[in-house]
């Protein structure tokens, strides 16, 4: 089994997660530093869906961004997951929604058949229209939260639909840092006695 990154959008919604709209390149200092790019611009190398070998059709890369094609086959759909695995990181990237859209990027999962799906196995920063999805009720359900686990409303501050959001998800050792537009949404440590209370709070 393996810990890696996955940017997840339901299937039954139309989303885009993308790590920037301009050429997604790196600087010199950047490859120096250890930065890696997950998403090249231009296909989903790199990716594949959750439990399969290759990324459904329902995944395309339009002008520079992953976007998830509803009118599509539904069998083209499923999660997308990183090919490698990552254990200390920080991650990158921008994302916008659809009128009404439900997302999340879920982190930390557990690759395995005896799962059905990502969300099983990991942890979850969510991505949400806040104004008209219909998961908007509790606070630890809007978009930068530590979904169903740990929010606030005064720091979740999402542009408007159809604006890019900008993502920082950071993870040392286990300790956990959201970023959702410069404002910080969650900090906490996995493991830790106040973690396994939000669990065991949770769905």
């Amino acid at each position: 089994m393996k810990k890696t990154l996955t940017a997840v959008v339901a299937l039954a919604l139309f989303c885009t997660s993308a790590f920037a709209q301009q050429p997604n390149t790196l600087t010199k200092k950047e490859i120096k530093d250890g930065w890696k790019l997950l998403f090249d611009g231009k296909t989903t190398k790199g990716w594949h869906t959750y439990l399969k070998d290759t990324v459904g059709s329902k995944w395309q890369v339009v002008d520079g961004a992953i976007v998830f094609d509803e009118t599509k086959p539904r069998s083209g759909g499923g999660d997308i997951v990183t090919d490698e695995a990552y254990e200390n990181y920080e991650l990158n990237l921008e994302w916008k929604v659809r009128k009404g859209s439900n997302s999340g990027i879920i982190f930390d999962i557990q690759e395995d058949p005896k799962y059905s799906a990502t969300y099983a196995t990991g942890p979850e920063m969510q991505v949400l229209d806040n104004i008209d999805a219909e998961d908007n009720k509790k606070e630890n359900h809007l978009a930068g939260c530590l979904y169903d686990m740990a929010g606030d409303a005064s720091v979740s501050k999402p542009v408007p639909v159809g604006e890019w959001n900008k993502v920082r998800l950071i993870q040392n050792k286990g300790h956990l840092t959201f970023y959702l537009n410069g404002i910080k949404t969650f900090e906490g440590q996995i493991g830790s006695e106040e973690w396994n209370k939000l669990i065991a709070n949770s769905k």
